[in-house]
């Protein structure tokens, strides 16, 4: 079993970090390139950058937050927000990403998400869902949360992971800024349907949220914000938390836990 992986997620409006509730009541969480380096320090193992303003801010203003993470940090960068066409995700990867993530135009343009796995390899393509439950079914919303489209999460995995998606990047909107624990039914059955990795997105207050969606989820990765930024909780407290219950994650300073083979290498700057 591969090492579990926790997951720095930065929503960046203007330049700055911010953070909500489903999406909503944005509030200021800091300097984007500092919270990066104090996210390598504890022993985080990937951050993802997303643009939640993507349509206002300029490309030379994401590229700058994006260079500036990248100087922080040695390890996987994804960025998302914005990544329209394969020039965009050519100017994330030149500005210092390792990963792009494609969330409205995939769903608009799925065969973006061949030409970009073809391009890079499909390690560095993740598609982001942003699913709610809506009569009963996972709804995919796109453009931030604001809009319902007529696809099942479920079968847009599926469909994602054909056409060369390396990741999912599954947020429930209905956890979102909550931390009232992830979604587990919903990741479960993302993770279940697909033969890639799920990241877990929306709803981490304690550790006890992650255990519940390595193991009843599935998930293989788990992604939080909050309880990151406002110092709630320490990454490097959270991963021995983990490894005290046998859930396999790469301990800051010792490598792998025990038992666990290494985690995927994703591709490094110079």
């Amino acid at each position: 079993m591969l090492s579990k992986r926790i997951i720095a997620c930065l929503d960046v409006r203007d330049g700055r970090v911010v953070k909500g509730i489903n999406f909503e009541g944005l509030r200021e969480a800091g300097d984007p390139a500092l919270l990066a380096r104090r996210y390598n320090v504890e022993g985080i193992d990937e951050i993802v950058i997303l643009d939640v303003t993507a349509t206002l801010e300029a490309r030379q203003a994401r590229s700058q937050t994006i260079a500036a993470v990248a100087h922080e940090i040695f390890l996987p960068l994804c960025v998302g927000g914005g990544i329209r066409t394969e020039g965009d995700a050519a100017a994330a990867v030149e500005a210092g990403a390792d990963k792009v993530s494609l969330n409205t135009a995939a769903l608009l343009d799925p065969s973006l998400i061949t030409t970009l796995a073809r391009r890079y390899g499909s390690q560095a393509v993740v598609v982001a869902i942003d699913a709610r439950w809506q009569d009963g079914r996972a709804a995919v919303y796109v453009r931030s949360g604001q809009a319902e489209t007529a696809r099942d999460a479920v079968d847009w995995a599926r469909e994602a992971t054909e056409r060369g998606a390396g990741e999912i990047l599954l947020t429930s909107i209905d956890r979102d800024g909550t931390k009232s624990g992830f979604d587990c039914a919903l990741t479960a059955a993302v993770s279940d349907a697909v033969n890639i990795p799920v990241i877990a997105s929306g709803g981490a207050g304690t550790f006890e949220h992650f255990a519940e969606v390595f193991t009843t989820g599935h998930a293989d990765a788990a992604l939080a914000a909050s309880i990151f930024h406002f110092n709630e909780h320490s990454v490097e407290a959270l991963k021995g938390f983990l490894h005290e219950r046998n859930i396999p994650v790469r301990l800051p300073g010792h490598g792998t836990a025990p038992g666990a083979p290494d985690a995927p290498v994703h591709p490094q700057r110079d």
